[in-house]
Protein backbone atom coordinates (compact mmCIF):
# COMPACT_ATOMS: atom_id res chain seq x y z
CA UNK A 1 0.00 0.00 0.00
CA UNK A 2 2.87 2.38 0.78
CA UNK A 3 4.25 1.96 -2.75
CA UNK A 4 0.85 2.74 -4.24
CA UNK A 5 0.55 5.85 -2.05
CA UNK A 6 3.96 6.96 -3.27
CA UNK A 7 2.78 6.56 -6.86
CA UNK A 8 -0.32 8.65 -6.13
CA UNK A 9 1.88 11.35 -4.64
CA UNK A 10 4.14 11.20 -7.69
CA UNK A 11 1.15 11.53 -10.00
CA UNK A 12 -0.05 14.53 -8.03
CA UNK A 13 3.32 16.31 -7.92
CA UNK A 14 4.13 15.63 -11.58
CA UNK A 15 1.82 18.26 -13.12
CA UNK A 16 2.77 20.79 -10.42
CA UNK A 17 6.44 20.21 -11.22
CA UNK A 18 5.86 20.72 -14.94
CA UNK A 19 3.88 23.87 -14.19
CA UNK A 20 6.72 25.21 -12.04
CA UNK A 21 9.27 24.33 -14.74
CA UNK A 22 7.26 26.16 -17.42
CA UNK A 23 6.94 29.25 -15.24
CA UNK A 24 10.64 29.24 -14.39
CA UNK A 25 11.55 29.08 -18.08
CA UNK A 26 9.10 31.82 -18.97
CA UNK A 27 10.41 34.14 -16.27
CA UNK A 28 14.03 33.44 -17.21
CA UNK A 29 13.49 34.03 -20.94
CA UNK A 30 15.09 37.37 -21.79
CA UNK A 31 12.61 37.90 -24.61
CA UNK A 32 9.69 37.68 -22.19
CA UNK A 33 8.21 40.99 -20.94
CA UNK A 34 7.74 39.39 -17.50
CA UNK A 35 11.50 39.52 -16.89
CA UNK A 36 11.22 43.31 -16.46
CA UNK A 37 8.80 43.10 -13.55
CA UNK A 38 10.16 43.58 -10.01
CA UNK A 39 10.84 40.38 -8.10
CA UNK A 40 10.84 38.24 -11.24
CA UNK A 41 14.24 36.68 -10.58
CA UNK A 42 13.21 35.65 -7.07
CA UNK A 43 9.98 34.17 -8.36
CA UNK A 44 11.78 32.31 -11.13
CA UNK A 45 14.28 30.87 -8.64
CA UNK A 46 11.41 29.70 -6.43
CA UNK A 47 9.69 27.98 -9.36
CA UNK A 48 12.95 26.29 -10.36
CA UNK A 49 13.44 24.99 -6.82
CA UNK A 50 9.81 23.80 -6.69
CA UNK A 51 10.29 21.96 -9.97
CA UNK A 52 13.38 20.14 -8.78
CA UNK A 53 11.81 19.17 -5.45
CA UNK A 54 8.70 17.74 -7.12
CA UNK A 55 10.02 16.22 -10.36
CA UNK A 56 10.47 12.52 -11.01
CA UNK A 57 14.13 11.60 -11.48
CA UNK A 58 14.54 8.96 -14.17
CA UNK A 59 17.67 6.88 -14.70
CA UNK A 60 20.38 9.16 -16.13
CA UNK A 61 22.46 8.27 -19.16
CA UNK A 62 26.17 7.66 -18.86
CA UNK A 63 26.57 10.21 -21.65
CA UNK A 64 30.22 9.33 -22.26
CA UNK A 65 30.81 9.90 -25.96
CA UNK A 66 34.46 10.88 -25.83
CA UNK A 67 37.51 10.72 -23.60
CA UNK A 68 41.22 11.41 -23.55
CA UNK A 69 43.55 8.43 -23.94
CA UNK A 70 47.31 8.44 -24.48
CA UNK A 71 47.29 12.22 -25.04
CA UNK A 72 44.67 12.02 -27.80
CA UNK A 73 40.95 12.67 -27.90
CA UNK A 74 39.05 9.49 -28.69
CA UNK A 75 35.45 8.54 -29.38
CA UNK A 76 33.53 6.24 -27.04
CA UNK A 77 30.51 4.09 -27.86
CA UNK A 78 28.45 2.35 -25.17
CA UNK A 79 27.57 -1.24 -26.02
CA UNK A 80 25.71 -4.08 -24.28
CA UNK A 81 28.15 -6.99 -24.16
CA UNK A 82 25.88 -9.40 -22.27
CA UNK A 83 22.27 -9.02 -21.16
CA UNK A 84 20.68 -10.71 -18.17
CA UNK A 85 17.19 -10.14 -16.69
CA UNK A 86 18.55 -8.11 -13.75
CA UNK A 87 21.73 -6.65 -15.24
CA UNK A 88 23.40 -5.54 -18.44
CA UNK A 89 27.13 -5.97 -18.86
CA UNK A 90 28.16 -2.87 -20.78
CA UNK A 91 31.37 -2.05 -22.57
CA UNK A 92 32.64 1.41 -23.38
CA UNK A 93 34.32 0.77 -26.72
CA UNK A 94 37.05 3.28 -27.60
CA UNK A 95 37.81 4.48 -31.14
CA UNK A 96 40.53 6.65 -32.64
CA UNK A 97 41.74 7.65 -36.10
CA UNK A 98 45.36 7.89 -34.92
CA UNK A 99 47.29 4.65 -35.67
CA UNK A 100 49.69 5.16 -32.75
CA UNK A 101 46.85 5.66 -30.29
CA UNK A 102 45.03 2.60 -31.62
CA UNK A 103 48.12 0.48 -31.10
CA UNK A 104 48.54 1.73 -27.53
CA UNK A 105 44.87 1.16 -26.70
CA UNK A 106 45.12 -2.44 -27.89
CA UNK A 107 47.63 -3.09 -25.13
CA UNK A 108 45.65 -1.39 -22.37
CA UNK A 109 44.46 -3.58 -19.47
CA UNK A 110 40.87 -4.83 -19.44
CA UNK A 111 38.81 -3.73 -16.41
CA UNK A 112 35.44 -4.90 -15.13
CA UNK A 113 33.95 -2.21 -12.91
CA UNK A 114 31.31 -3.79 -10.66
CA UNK A 115 28.83 -1.11 -9.67
CA UNK A 116 26.80 -1.39 -6.46
CA UNK A 117 23.22 -2.64 -6.38
CA UNK A 118 22.30 -0.55 -3.38
CA UNK A 119 19.78 2.06 -4.49
CA UNK A 120 21.54 4.21 -7.07
CA UNK A 121 22.07 3.45 -10.74
CA UNK A 122 25.46 2.47 -12.12
CA UNK A 123 25.69 5.95 -13.63
CA UNK A 124 26.79 7.06 -10.16
CA UNK A 125 30.19 5.75 -11.33
CA UNK A 126 30.23 7.93 -14.45
CA UNK A 127 33.31 9.81 -13.27
CA UNK A 128 34.98 6.51 -12.41
CA UNK A 129 34.35 5.18 -15.91
CA UNK A 130 35.43 8.36 -17.67
CA UNK A 131 38.71 8.42 -15.75
CA UNK A 132 39.40 4.71 -16.25
CA UNK A 133 38.97 5.09 -20.01
CA UNK A 134 42.24 7.03 -20.18
CA UNK A 135 44.29 3.86 -19.78
CA UNK A 136 41.91 0.88 -19.82
CA UNK A 137 39.32 -1.07 -21.73
CA UNK A 138 36.27 -0.70 -19.48
CA UNK A 139 33.24 -2.89 -18.79
CA UNK A 140 30.60 -2.11 -16.14
CA UNK A 141 27.64 -3.86 -14.52
CA UNK A 142 24.51 -1.81 -15.18
CA UNK A 143 21.88 -3.17 -12.80
CA UNK A 144 18.22 -3.12 -13.87
CA UNK A 145 15.56 -1.47 -11.72
CA UNK A 146 13.68 -4.42 -10.19
CA UNK A 147 10.30 -2.78 -10.83
CA UNK A 148 11.08 -3.01 -14.55
CA UNK A 149 11.76 -6.79 -14.47
CA UNK A 150 8.61 -8.87 -15.10
CA UNK A 151 7.72 -11.22 -12.25
CA UNK A 152 7.93 -14.11 -14.73
CA UNK A 153 11.74 -13.74 -14.65
CA UNK A 154 11.70 -15.12 -11.10
CA UNK A 155 13.49 -13.94 -7.99
CA UNK A 156 17.02 -12.58 -7.62
CA UNK A 157 19.07 -13.26 -4.51
CA UNK A 158 22.61 -12.81 -3.28
CA UNK A 159 23.63 -16.19 -4.74
CA UNK A 160 22.32 -15.03 -8.12
CA UNK A 161 24.41 -11.87 -7.83
CA UNK A 162 27.53 -13.97 -7.25
CA UNK A 163 26.63 -16.17 -10.24
CA UNK A 164 26.21 -13.08 -12.44
CA UNK A 165 29.70 -11.87 -11.50
CA UNK A 166 31.20 -15.27 -12.29
CA UNK A 167 29.47 -15.29 -15.68
CA UNK A 168 30.64 -11.78 -16.52
CA UNK A 169 34.24 -12.65 -15.60
CA UNK A 170 34.14 -15.74 -17.80
CA UNK A 171 32.53 -13.82 -20.66
CA UNK A 172 35.26 -11.17 -20.69
CA UNK A 173 38.05 -13.64 -19.94
CA UNK A 174 39.55 -13.94 -16.47
CA UNK A 175 43.10 -14.50 -17.71
CA UNK A 176 43.52 -10.87 -18.83
CA UNK A 177 40.97 -9.16 -16.58
CA UNK A 178 41.21 -6.76 -13.64
CA UNK A 179 38.11 -6.40 -11.44
CA UNK A 180 37.25 -3.25 -9.50
CA UNK A 181 34.34 -3.42 -7.04
CA UNK A 182 32.91 -0.32 -5.39
CA UNK A 183 31.08 -0.51 -2.04
CA UNK A 184 28.43 -3.26 -1.76
CA UNK A 185 29.75 -5.60 -4.52
CA UNK A 186 33.10 -6.11 -2.79
CA UNK A 187 31.41 -8.95 -0.89
CA UNK A 188 29.87 -10.89 -3.82
CA UNK A 189 32.93 -10.21 -6.00
CA UNK A 190 35.24 -11.70 -3.39
CA UNK A 191 32.85 -14.66 -3.13
CA UNK A 192 32.71 -15.16 -6.90
CA UNK A 193 36.49 -15.12 -7.34
CA UNK A 194 36.96 -17.36 -4.28
CA UNK A 195 34.58 -19.96 -5.71
CA UNK A 196 36.26 -19.83 -9.13
CA UNK A 197 39.67 -20.27 -7.50
CA UNK A 198 38.48 -23.20 -5.39
CA UNK A 199 37.20 -24.97 -8.53
CA UNK A 200 40.53 -24.46 -10.26
CA UNK A 201 39.18 -21.90 -12.74
CA UNK A 202 41.31 -18.97 -13.92
CA UNK A 203 40.84 -15.87 -11.77
CA UNK A 204 41.34 -12.17 -12.64
CA UNK A 205 44.84 -10.75 -12.63
CA UNK A 206 43.92 -8.29 -9.90
CA UNK A 207 41.08 -7.36 -7.55
CA UNK A 208 40.61 -3.78 -6.39
CA UNK A 209 38.08 -3.37 -3.59
CA UNK A 210 36.93 0.11 -2.61
CA UNK A 211 34.88 1.10 0.43
CA UNK A 212 33.02 -2.18 0.91
CA UNK A 213 31.62 -4.12 3.90
CA UNK A 214 33.89 -7.17 3.83
CA UNK A 215 33.70 -7.23 7.63
CA UNK A 216 31.07 -4.77 8.95
CA UNK A 217 32.15 -5.51 12.52
CA UNK A 218 35.12 -3.16 12.00
CA UNK A 219 34.34 0.51 12.76
CA UNK A 220 30.57 0.09 12.44
CA UNK A 221 28.67 3.04 10.96
CA UNK A 222 25.04 4.08 11.28
CA UNK A 223 24.28 1.85 8.28
CA UNK A 224 25.76 -1.16 10.10
CA UNK A 225 24.05 -0.27 13.37
CA UNK A 226 20.64 -0.17 11.71
CA UNK A 227 21.10 -3.75 10.49
CA UNK A 228 22.33 -5.09 13.81
CA UNK A 229 19.79 -3.41 16.10
CA UNK A 230 16.71 -4.71 14.29
CA UNK A 231 15.73 -8.31 13.50
CA UNK A 232 15.28 -9.45 9.92
CA UNK A 233 11.53 -9.63 10.53
CA UNK A 234 11.52 -5.85 11.04
CA UNK A 235 12.99 -5.31 7.58
CA UNK A 236 10.52 -7.76 6.04
CA UNK A 237 7.58 -6.04 7.66
CA UNK A 238 8.60 -2.41 7.20
CA UNK A 239 10.64 -1.92 4.04
CA UNK A 240 9.54 -4.67 1.65
CA UNK A 241 6.67 -3.68 -0.66
CA UNK A 242 4.96 -4.88 -3.82
CA UNK A 243 5.45 -3.14 -7.17
CA UNK A 244 2.17 -1.52 -8.34
CA UNK A 245 0.39 -2.53 -11.53
CA UNK A 246 1.73 0.45 -13.51
CA UNK A 247 5.18 -1.14 -13.93
CA UNK A 248 6.38 -4.23 -15.84
CA UNK A 249 7.46 -5.83 -12.56
CA UNK A 250 3.99 -5.56 -11.03
CA UNK A 251 3.53 -7.99 -8.16
CA UNK A 252 7.27 -8.33 -7.51
CA UNK A 253 8.44 -7.78 -3.93
CA UNK A 254 11.11 -5.09 -3.70
CA UNK A 255 12.92 -2.73 -1.40
CA UNK A 256 11.69 0.49 -3.05
CA UNK A 257 14.24 3.05 -4.19
CA UNK A 258 12.24 5.89 -2.66
CA UNK A 259 12.72 4.37 0.80
CA UNK A 260 16.45 4.01 0.21
CA UNK A 261 16.56 7.62 -0.95
CA UNK A 262 14.74 8.74 2.18
CA UNK A 263 17.36 6.90 4.21
CA UNK A 264 20.17 8.67 2.34
CA UNK A 265 18.59 12.06 3.03
CA UNK A 266 17.97 11.21 6.70
CA UNK A 267 21.67 10.54 7.23
CA UNK A 268 22.55 14.20 6.51
CA UNK A 269 19.33 16.24 6.37
CA UNK A 270 20.97 19.58 7.17
CA UNK A 271 23.52 19.15 4.41
CA UNK A 272 20.78 18.60 1.80
CA UNK A 273 18.64 21.44 3.14
CA UNK A 274 21.59 23.83 2.98
CA UNK A 275 22.47 22.59 -0.49
CA UNK A 276 19.00 23.44 -1.82
CA UNK A 277 19.05 26.82 -0.10
CA UNK A 278 22.45 27.53 -1.67
CA UNK A 279 21.02 26.52 -5.05
CA UNK A 280 18.21 29.05 -4.61
CA UNK A 281 20.75 31.74 -3.69
CA UNK A 282 22.93 30.85 -6.68
CA UNK A 283 19.94 31.37 -8.97
CA UNK A 284 19.29 34.77 -7.42
CA UNK A 285 22.94 35.79 -7.86
CA UNK A 286 23.08 34.44 -11.38
CA UNK A 287 25.86 32.00 -10.42
CA UNK A 288 25.03 29.52 -13.17
CA UNK A 289 28.12 27.33 -12.76
CA UNK A 290 27.32 26.45 -9.14
CA UNK A 291 23.64 26.03 -10.01
CA UNK A 292 24.56 23.60 -12.80
CA UNK A 293 26.78 21.65 -10.40
CA UNK A 294 23.82 21.32 -8.02
CA UNK A 295 21.57 20.10 -10.83
CA UNK A 296 24.14 17.59 -12.03
CA UNK A 297 24.70 16.14 -8.56
CA UNK A 298 21.04 15.81 -7.61
CA UNK A 299 19.97 14.51 -11.02
CA UNK A 300 22.18 11.53 -10.16
CA UNK A 301 21.63 11.41 -6.39
CA UNK A 302 17.82 11.52 -6.63
CA UNK A 303 17.62 8.86 -9.34
CA UNK A 304 17.16 5.56 -7.49
CA UNK A 305 16.11 2.02 -8.33
CA UNK A 306 14.21 -0.74 -6.57
CA UNK A 307 16.14 -3.71 -5.18
CA UNK A 308 14.79 -7.28 -5.40
CA UNK A 309 13.46 -8.18 -1.95
CA UNK A 310 15.27 -11.51 -1.79
CA UNK A 311 18.61 -9.93 -2.60
CA UNK A 312 18.11 -7.11 -0.09
CA UNK A 313 17.03 -9.35 2.79
CA UNK A 314 19.78 -11.90 2.17
CA UNK A 315 22.36 -9.13 2.12
CA UNK A 316 21.07 -7.75 5.42
CA UNK A 317 21.11 -11.21 7.02
CA UNK A 318 24.32 -12.73 5.63
CA UNK A 319 26.53 -9.65 5.32
CA UNK A 320 25.40 -7.24 8.04
CA UNK A 321 23.88 -9.48 10.71
CA UNK A 322 25.57 -12.89 10.54
CA UNK A 323 28.95 -11.73 9.08
CA UNK A 324 29.24 -15.05 7.24
CA UNK A 325 32.10 -14.02 4.95
CA UNK A 326 34.67 -12.97 7.58
CA UNK A 327 33.59 -15.87 9.82
CA UNK A 328 34.24 -18.38 7.02
CA UNK A 329 30.68 -19.72 7.13
CA UNK A 330 29.20 -18.49 3.85
CA UNK A 331 27.86 -21.08 1.42
CA UNK A 332 26.79 -20.02 -2.08
CA UNK A 333 24.66 -22.57 -3.95
CA UNK A 334 26.08 -25.28 -1.70
CA UNK A 335 29.74 -24.25 -2.09
CA UNK A 336 31.73 -22.80 0.80
CA UNK A 337 33.31 -19.40 0.09
CA UNK A 338 37.02 -19.61 0.92
CA UNK A 339 38.97 -16.44 0.03
CA UNK A 340 42.17 -18.27 1.01
CA UNK A 341 41.74 -20.30 -2.20
CA UNK A 342 42.71 -17.25 -4.28
CA UNK A 343 46.38 -17.64 -5.18
CA UNK A 344 47.18 -15.78 -8.38
CA UNK A 345 45.10 -12.58 -8.23
CA UNK A 346 46.73 -9.45 -6.82
CA UNK A 347 44.68 -7.57 -4.21
CA UNK A 348 44.33 -3.84 -3.59
CA UNK A 349 41.97 -2.51 -0.91
CA UNK A 350 41.09 1.18 -0.66
CA UNK A 351 39.22 3.00 2.10
CA UNK A 352 38.22 6.59 2.76
CA UNK A 353 39.39 8.05 6.06
CA UNK A 354 35.99 9.72 6.59
CA UNK A 355 33.77 7.04 5.07
CA UNK A 356 30.46 7.07 6.94
CA UNK A 357 28.99 4.09 5.06
CA UNK A 358 31.80 1.50 5.19
CA UNK A 359 34.02 2.34 8.13
CA UNK A 360 37.81 2.12 8.12
CA UNK A 361 38.93 -1.49 8.41
CA UNK A 362 35.86 -3.05 6.80
CA UNK A 363 37.46 -3.32 3.35
CA UNK A 364 40.95 -3.98 4.67
CA UNK A 365 39.55 -7.17 6.22
CA UNK A 366 39.90 -8.77 2.78
CA UNK A 367 43.67 -8.69 3.30
CA UNK A 368 43.35 -11.03 6.28
CA UNK A 369 40.97 -13.37 4.46
CA UNK A 370 43.02 -13.74 1.28
CA UNK A 371 45.92 -15.57 2.92
CA UNK A 372 46.72 -17.47 -0.27
CA UNK A 373 47.86 -14.27 -2.02
CA UNK A 374 51.55 -13.52 -1.33
CA UNK A 375 52.17 -10.35 0.66
CA UNK A 376 54.11 -8.80 -2.21
CA UNK A 377 50.96 -9.02 -4.35
CA UNK A 378 48.74 -7.25 -1.83
CA UNK A 379 48.40 -3.55 -0.94
CA UNK A 380 46.11 -1.37 1.17
CA UNK A 381 45.50 2.39 1.04
CA UNK A 382 43.54 4.75 3.29
CA UNK A 383 42.73 7.98 1.43
CA UNK A 384 43.17 10.91 3.79
CA UNK A 385 40.23 13.30 3.97
CA UNK A 386 38.05 11.17 1.67
CA UNK A 387 34.48 10.19 2.40
CA UNK A 388 32.61 7.32 0.77
CA UNK A 389 31.96 8.96 -2.59
CA UNK A 390 35.36 10.66 -2.67
CA UNK A 391 37.23 7.42 -3.25
CA UNK A 392 35.55 6.81 -6.62
CA UNK A 393 34.27 10.18 -7.81
CA UNK A 394 35.44 13.78 -7.88
CA UNK A 395 38.79 15.51 -7.67
CA UNK A 396 40.25 13.30 -4.93
CA UNK A 397 39.42 10.20 -6.96
CA UNK A 398 40.99 11.58 -10.13
CA UNK A 399 44.11 13.05 -8.56
CA UNK A 400 44.85 10.73 -5.63
CA UNK A 401 43.05 7.40 -5.89
CA UNK A 402 43.08 6.73 -9.62
CA UNK A 403 46.88 6.99 -10.07
CA UNK A 404 47.32 4.34 -7.38
CA UNK A 405 44.71 2.05 -8.97
CA UNK A 406 46.21 2.56 -12.44
CA UNK A 407 49.75 1.81 -11.27
CA UNK A 408 48.64 -1.28 -9.32
CA UNK A 409 46.83 -2.67 -12.37
CA UNK A 410 49.82 -1.98 -14.62
CA UNK A 411 52.13 -3.63 -12.13
CA UNK A 412 50.18 -6.89 -12.23
CA UNK A 413 48.97 -6.80 -15.82
CA UNK A 414 50.65 -10.09 -16.63
CA UNK A 415 50.02 -13.73 -15.75
CA UNK A 416 50.95 -14.55 -12.17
Amino acid sequence: MLYQMHEWQRSFLGPLSYFAQANARMLNDLSSPFTQLPGTQRLAAGYELMHRLGKDYEKPEFGIHGASAHDHEIAVIERVALEKPFCQLKRFKRFSDDPGTIEKMKNDPVVLLVAPLSGHHATLLRDTVRTMLRDHKVYITDWVDARMVPAAEGTFGLDDYVAYIEEFIRHIGAESLHVISVCQPTVPVLAAVSLMAARGEPTPRSLTMMGGPIDPRCSPTSVNNLATTRPLSWFKGNVIHTVPTSFPGRGREVYPGFLQHAGFIAMNPNRHLNSHWDFYQDLLRGDLDDADSHREFYDEYNAVLDLPAKFYLETIAKVFQQFLLPRGLWDVAGERVMPSAIKTSALLTIEGELDDISGVGQTEAAQDLCTGIPAKRRAHQVIEGAGHFGIFSGRRWRETVYPQVRDFIRRFDKPA
